[in-house]
């Protein structure tokens, strides 16, 4: 397995309403065996923001894009289009890059199924799948989709119920884990999330089984 075959990109808001969202998919990543990537892993001012993305992109094999919050901002009164923009990105390496990034993968989520129709008509035929804004369905439809990517082939994960319960028990006992590595629970940065998951994974792993 080469540094970046198991690697997902997320593109989503990143506001504070988001994060529960944002969180649950963290966990729903890293528990079937997979790793996040986002721009904002790495706080870099020599390194244009656009490229970061493109940077990730080209390394990562699959994609989550959740564009469910176009929605008009209440100060600008502009729609937010980075998660379009990001989608964009990702569709095109795939369609002209090399091989490598031809064979990459992506799942596309709004709060309901059929919303993108009215705004951004042209995704039509993508995976469009609907979270409803609820942790436990991104989590299920999340591991759904990356049971059947190629780098999970021969091993089971465990059902999207097991993994949203598992999430469950992480989020009770965050607490803890925040005291424990001397973080900041209020001031989590997205680096601070991935660090906790992984160490809460690493002492409570389920057990893989090949198929």
């Amino acid at each position: 397995m080469t540094a970046h075959e198991r690697d997902v990109f997320i593109n989503c808001p990143f506001d504070r309403k988001y994060r529960t969202l944002l969180r649950a998919l963290i966990f729903a990543v890293h528990d079937c065996g997979f790793r996040v990537r986002s721009a904002l892993e790495i706080e870099d001012s020599g390194e244009v923001r656009v490229q970061k993305i493109i940077r990730i992109i080209g390394e990562s094999p699959f994609a989550i894009h959740d564009i469910s919050r176009i929605e008009v901002d209440p100060h600008s009164h502009l729609p937010r289009f980075n998660m379009p923009l990001e989608l964009g990105l990702f569709l095109g390496a795939k369609a002209f890059g090399d091989a490598t990034n031809q064979a990459k993968r992506c799942i596309v989520l709004d709060s309901d199924q059929y919303r993108y129709q009215k705004f951004c008509s042209d995704i039509a035929g993508q995976d469009i799948r609907a979270h409803g804004g609820k942790p436990t369905v991104a989590i299920e439809t999340i591991r759904n989709w990356l049971s059947t990517s190629g780098a999970a082939q021969g091993t089971v994960i465990p059902s999207g119920s097991v993994i949203a319960a598992r999430y469950r028990r992480y989020r009770v006992a965050l607490p803890y884990w925040c005291r424990r590595l001397q973080l900041d629970q209020q001031r989590l940065t997205f680096g601070d999330d991935v660090t906790l998951v992984v160490a809460w994974l690493q002492e409570n792993p389920w057990k893989p089984t090949t198929a």
